[in-house]
């Protein structure tokens, strides 16, 4: 896989060493067993896959490169780059400006935008409109794309089942950028409707079999389905595709379940439903469902409980605390700098989006033991100086420095 320049503040000495030997055992990425690090006083559990991803290191590569690039050029964002609150702050430091928020909303007019101004679409991607309004100012916004290859891929299968006739339903949090950006290049070629987790499958579900008026369908997801859609002829084939930062196993649960509803409408064979359910597996993006299958097995060895590190707003992040906390008590921070000391913990709570403080969070066993992930746009340094505040409160434990020369 294609190596990327990155800021070396955003390296870690100890996690690039436990990734490179993995890397070199495990070439097939076949072993989701977690990395023991035993610093003696306590122990941690390490996910085997956690981080930055492909499509991240793509974006921070291209957006540094940009700005080193033009420093006497306006540069802006066009919304958040990734959704991690220290690399934003980075590039904000170094002059670039935000032209939305990540509801969309606008910061700077585009307006104000000249065809000198360099913008920098962000790893979500953008919709349409936004691409043809940067157009239309004489941006050149090919060049300073950092979209995810496998958000684009996402969108390269919708347009490939449009073209056989089928309807999209987009599996993804209707707000998120990405999820925007999806409905946006898939409604271009199909009728698209967005749909949030399985409780809204289900509803789709009963609309399909008539349990419920059509126009309770267009009230119940409002906002969110192609202008002109009809339930009666645009949902008679479709397939599922998502946004790739949600649960890779609710994304196949709702894709199951509605092939299931399908199959029950229209007395299909289960192993030839193709008439009127498209096959989208393949557009789970791999770096999601590596690092979520990594907590997975993580979570199958002994643990006293586990850290989550990641921006708040990162959705991929939140579901690993999702799938943490079926096993573990399970703390969400940012940085080492919630971490405030041995007995409290500033976290963030993904559901109702509030800070909270954890205290006594150390258990009381002679040994603890912590599994620890992160999401996929946490600098692996953060995750390091996590690990080194943890062995601050154990005056007996190995130092970091010792552990790291072990993987060497």
């Amino acid at each position: 896989m294609k190596q990327f320049s990155i800021p070396v503040k955003y390296r870690s000495p100890l996690i690039s060493a436990i990734k490179s030997k993995r890397r070199e055992a495990d070439k097939m990425k076949k072993d989701f067993t977690p990395t023991s690090l035993d610093f003696g006083a306590f122990e941690i559990k390490l996910a085997r896959h956690f981080g930055f991803c492909y499509g991240v290191e793509n974006a921070i590569e291209i957006a540094f490169k940009t700005v080193e690039q033009y420093p006497d050029k306006n540069i802006f964002l066009l919304s958040e780059m990734i959704h991690n609150p220290f690399v934003n702050d980075d590039l904000i430091q170094r002059g670039v400006r935000f032209l939305m928020d990540t509801k969309g909303n606008t910061l700077i007019p585009f307006e104000k935008l000249t065809s000198d101004d360099v913008v920098i679409i962000p790893a979500f991607g953008t919709t349409i409109e936004i691409e043809n309004r940067l157009k239309e100012i004489g941006i050149q916004i090919e060049k300073y794309n950092t979209t995810c290859p496998f958000v684009e891929k996402v969108w390269n299968r919708a347009e490939q089942i449009a073209l056989k006739g089928y309807s999209i339903v987009v599996h993804g949090k209707p707000s998120h950028e990405e999820t925007r950006a999806t409905f946006s290049h898939s409604d271009v070629h199909a009728p698209t409707l967005v749909i949030n987790d399985m409780d809204e499958a289900v509803q789709l579900g009963d609309f399909l079999l008539g349990k419920y008026s059509e126009d309770k369908f267009y009230e119940t997801f409002k906002g969110r389905y192609s202008k002109g859609f009809d339930i009666g002829k645009d949902l008679q084939k479709f397939g599922v595709v998502n946004q790739t930062t949600m649960l890779a196993s609710d994304t196949q649960a709702i894709a199951d379940y509605l092939k299931g509803i399908m199959i029950k409408k229209y007395g299909l064979d289960p192993n030839n439903s193709e008439s009127h359910f498209a096959d989208t597996r393949d557009t789970l993006c791999y770096a999601t469902n590596d690092n979520q299958t990594a907590v997975s097995n993580l979570l199958k060895y002994p643990a006293h409980f586990a850290i989550v590190i990641g921006g708040r707003k990162s959705s991929n992040s939140s579901h690993l605390v999702e799938l943490c906390e079926e096993k573990l008590p399970t703390y969400f921070i940012q940085s080492e700098e919630d971490i405030l000391s041995d007995s409290t913990m500033k976290c963030f709570n993904w559901r109702t989006h509030e800070e909270y403080f954890a205290v006594n969070y150390f258990p009381k066993q002679e040994k603890p033991i912590i599994a620890i992930t992160s999401g996929a746009s946490c600098p692996d340094a953060i995750v390091e100086n996590v690990i080194s505040k943890l062995v601050s409160y154990f005056p007996n434990s190995k130092p970091v420095d010792e552990i790291v020369k072990s993987w060497y």
